[in-house]
């Protein structure tokens, strides 16, 4: 039964070029977005911290879920 998924030395070296990058701007924003959660107190933060940490630590999101959590969670000091 022949298989339709590619490998990655199937992959162009733009699509691998491309996959790392995103790669590594999801893992830079989720340890932005946490570190920010774990000094932030609670009433500056739109919603559950311990909601936002499991998401942020488990959901792979491709940078939305930090995006959404940089941009709307966060209350003003």
């Amino acid at each position: 039964m022949p298989s339709d998924k590619k490998r990655w030395g199937d992959l162009s070296p733009t699509k691998r070029r491309a996959i790392i990058t995103f790669g590594v701007l999801d893992v830079a924003l989720r340890a932005w977005a946490l570190a920010d959660l774990a000094q932030r107190p609670q009433d500056q933060v739109r919603g559950s911290k311990s909601v936002w940490a499991v998401a942020l630590a488990v959901v792979s999101s491709i940078g939305i879920l930090p995006g959404a959590y940089l941009t709307y969670a966060r209350r003003a000091d």
